[in-house]
Formats: C-alpha cells, sequence, structure tokens
C-alpha cells in the first residue's frame, strides 16, 4: 500500500500534505490530509472525522487547528468521509442523488446491504486501514485520539465506544448523539445496514453509552454544541447523550454554546480547547 503525496504545505513549522492510495477496504482510491508538527517526533496522532457532504478538505482548511496542534506536538489526520467511483477496477461506486445518503455521507459503518456493501466500509478503513498506514508511513507513538463533526461525531464517538482499545480520548462537535432516532440515522441505517434496529444500536453512540461501553475507560468525553444550531432539535439531540452519560455514570462534558450555529466558524472557536483536551490525555 503506497501513500501518493498530491500536495504540500509548510504550516505553523509543521508539514501538511494531501494524500491519496488504494483502499483494501473500501475498494476504492481514498484521500487524506496528514499535519506532522516540526521536529523529528515520534508524536502522538489525532484522527478527525468530517461530517456529511464534506471531504478530508473542509477540515483541513476550514479548522484553524494546526497552531495549537503544532503547540502540543500531534499528529492530524483527515480522512475523506466516504468511499468515490470508480473503484479499483474501474467499476462505478454506489451513489444517491440525496446530500445525506452515498457519496459524501458513508457514517462510518460497514454497510451489509447492497448496493452498499462491497464499497461503503467505513468503519475497517479507520480503525483498521488508516490507523495502521499512518503508523508505518509517520513518526508516530502508536498511540492516538478521535474526534469530529455532526456525522463525523457521531463517527468518532461510535468509533471510541466499539473500539475503546484503540483510542485515548474521544470528544465532538455537535455530533449526531443518537443515530436511531433521527431522520438522518434513520434513512442512513436502513440503506446501510438494513431493517434490524439492534444492528442499528451497536452504531448509536448514546445507546452504547447507556450500555456502558465508555465505563472505566474515558475518564470523560467532551462535546460541544452550538445552541443556535438549526439541526440541535430534529437531528443532534444531545439531551439524549446526557442523558445516557447520566444513567451510566460516564463522565461528559457537555458544553452548549451561545449562539453558535453548525458551521466550521463554531468548530474554529473551540477547536484549540478540543486539542488540549486530547493532548492532555495522549501524554498520561
Amino acid at each position: 500500500m503506497t501513500l501518493q503525496t498530491t500536495k504540500t504545505h509548510i504550516v505553523h513549522g509543521g508539514t501538511l500534505r494531501y494524500l491519496k492510495h488504494d483502499s483494501a477496504a473500501t475498494g476504492t482510491p481514498m484521500t487524506l490530509s496528514v499535519f506532522v508538527p516540526g521536529g523529528e517526533g515520534p508524536f502522538a496522532v489525532l484522527i478527525w472525522l468530517s461530517g456529511l457532504t464534506c471531504t478530508e478538505d473542509n477540515f483541513t482548511t476550514k479548522a484553524g487547528a494546526y497552531r495549537a496542534a503544532a503547540e502540543h506536538g500531534l499528529i492530524i489526520v483527515a480522512p475523506d468521509t466516504s468511499p468515490r467511483g470508480p473503484d479499483l477496477e474501474g467499476r462505478g461506486v454506489a451513489d444517491d442523488p440525496a446530500y445525506d445518503l452515498g457519496q459524501g455521507a458513508g457514517f462510518y459503518v460497514d454497510a451489509t446491504q447492497d448496493p452498499w456493501a462491497p464499497h461503503f466500509r467505513m468503519e475497517t478503513y479507520v480503525t483498521d486501514e488508516l490507523i495502521a498506514l499512518i503508523d508505518a508511513e509517520f513518526p508516530t507513538t502508536g498511540v492516538r485520539s478521535i474526534s469530529g463533526h455532526s456525522m463525523g461525531g457521531h463517527g468518532a464517538l461510535t468509533l471510541a465506544l466499539r473500539h475503546p482499545d484503540l483510542f485515548r480520548s474521544v470528544s465532538a462537535f455537535a455530533p449526531i448523539c443518537s443515530p436511531t432516532r433521527c431522520p438522518w440515522g434513520e434513512k442512513a441505517f436502513t440503506a446501510y445496514l438494513g431493517e434490524d434496529r439492534a444492528e442499528w444500536d451497536r452504531h448509536d453512540a448514546a445507546r452504547l453509552i447507556e450500555a456502558g461501553a465508555a465505563r472505566g475507560v474515558y475518564d470523560d468525553i467532551l462535546v460541544d454544541q452550538g445552541d443556535a444550531d438549526s439541526f440541535l432539535t430534529d437531528q443532534l439531540k444531545p439531551e439524549l447523550l446526557r442523558a445516557a452519560a447520566e444513567a451510566s455514570g460516564q463522565g461528559l462534558t457537555l458544553r452548549m454554546q451561545p449562539g453558535y450555529d453548525h458551521s466550521y466558524f463554531f468548530m474554529t472557536s473551540f477547536i484549540a480547547d478540543h486539542i488540549a483536551f486530547h493532548a492532555a490525555r495522549l501524554r498520561g
């Protein structure tokens, strides 16, 4: 497996690379960005998962994360949000005309239903292939944390809860807290996972926390949510995450930020807090 650099920039004394590679997990080319601080390392890693309609470029260009990453000595890895076509054999990759399904909307699960199953394997891609690739190609310490926004916040929470051996800490911005109980999640899970709601529950952060998945693993989970977010009531439902944490005794810092919306203006305002949160735990 070979990483090909497509662009390189120097930023805050570190090196930002845009990369692509052929993925065995998805059977498609995949793209990502990787920021490496200045110095020899090794460095701990923060994986960032983006939201609906995004590619690796949204976080890379808009989040303003690299000053804090350089100060704390963290590598930041931002992969694309889904497979895209054509695949490695020149065939098309399934898609949907709606923004909330298909390419750009992988939901960080391994699809089991046609036509999605052959390529939409984002859980395996992130937790297996991407981590192994980064550790092999960059000067990492072998420890990492995970964060994300919206659909990517859902991904960060559920992947951390489902694979606690892989991550030291987890945080999220405006996550889809309970996809089994919102229109975005119900649509995507029906398409990718089928009609079995028990299978859906295994990819629902609030239900996983309520079942005790994070107990004794994560001392705290940091979530920032803008109270002027247009998706707050119907799609994101942070109150379900809070209730699950209270019921299970899980540490959760849920910060409702007055006046902030769902945009990257919100994220860039608080990204340094999240990087410091992870850096403290990655040093432990």
